[in-house]
């Protein structure tokens, strides 16, 4: 074996080593965290700027702290902005050797995850929708991957950012909302009814609060064996919201973690969080969520 690709081997071996020692030690960390337009997105008559570099370097830097093993990701931009982003994050130490990236109907807001452990990609790019006989597309798609965990255990990841109630122009664009929720649960009925015993995990922005018929249904009916249970995170001042929107001066909790019954078990649910920070609206309109699985969860 060559020298180079045997010293590339022994360092990926090494990395990997010290990864699962310290998902042993502390648990696994998820962090999904809508970034708010990572991209620069026009408008009629003008182009709106890039992020500004004060807001992406607030991320950054949540993150650092965070130090997240999985990120996932909504309003990502394009992949240029995509390779900055993991540019940032490596200067500050946060190396993440494997990611998604969905690129579906939505040119600008995209949904990306990375993560530290090996990855396997199914996600859906392309999905049909039918809204009062008008043929649509689900704009950002389903991110769907398997994560490979410690003890070679795998992760199912499920995400999504389902269309903006604050842009409705229309009746037809809020059955496009729901058709989007609807889809997306059919495609979680598909993966635990293939896999009943496989630990999913769905995250997102929902653009809904947890009474309204999209969140219901996504979660399912409670105490079914497919049932998705969202998590009751909160900031350690006990506050659950998640989104800020200045027009109508309203905080919601419109981002939401599902776990499948065999992933809830494992769950560190007095560890994981919303997190609070002072700069929080520098970075983003949302706030991140934390979840951190148990120490050994993903062992045999």
């Amino acid at each position: 074996m060559p020298v180079r690709r045997l010293l590339l081997l022994l360092a990926f071996w090494a990395f990997a080593a010290g990864a699962l020692q310290a998902a042993e030690k502390r648990g696994v960390t998820f962090v999904s965290w809508n970034v708010q337009n990572y991209a620069p997105l026009p408008e009629p008559g003008q182009v709106k700027g890039s992020k500004s570099d004060s807001s992406a370097g607030a991320i950054a830097l949540t993150l650092q702290t965070l130090r997240p093993d999985i990120l996932a990701l909504c309003e990502m931009g394009p992949p240029r902005q995509f390779a900055e982003f993991r540019q940032r994050l490596a200067a500050l130490g946060l190396d993440y050797p494997y990611a998604e990236m969905v690129q579906a109907a939505d040119p600008h807001r995209h949904l990306a995850l990375l993560s530290r452990y090996p990855i396997r990609s199914r996600s859906l790019t392309d999905i049909a929708l039918v809204v009062n006989g008008s043929h649509e597309r689900m704009r950002r798609g389903i991110l769907d991957v398997t994560l490979q965990l410690p003890g070679d255990q795998p992760l199912r990841i499920v995400g999504v950012h389902l269309k903006s109630k604050l842009e409705l122009r229309d009746e037809n664009e809020a059955l496009l909302r729901r058709q989007e929720a609807h889809r997306l649960r059919q495609h979680v009925d598909l993966i635990l009814t293939a896999e009943p015993e496989i630990p999913l995990l769905l995250y997102g922005d929902m653009n809904d609060t947890r009474d309204q018929t999209a969140i219901k249904e996504i979660a399912g009916e409670r105490g079914h064996p497919m049932a998705l249970t969202p998590l009751p995170l909160a900031d350690p001042h006990g506050d659950r919201w998640t989104h800020y929107w200045p027009t109508a001066d309203v905080y919601a909790r419109i981002d939401f973690v599902m776990t499948s019954r065999a992933l809830t078990a494992k769950v560190d649910r007095r560890a994981s969080h919303v997190h609070r920070a002072p700069d929080w609206l520098l970075a983003s309109d949302h706030r991140p969520l934390v979840v951190i699985f148990k120490p050994r969860a993903f062992n045999p």
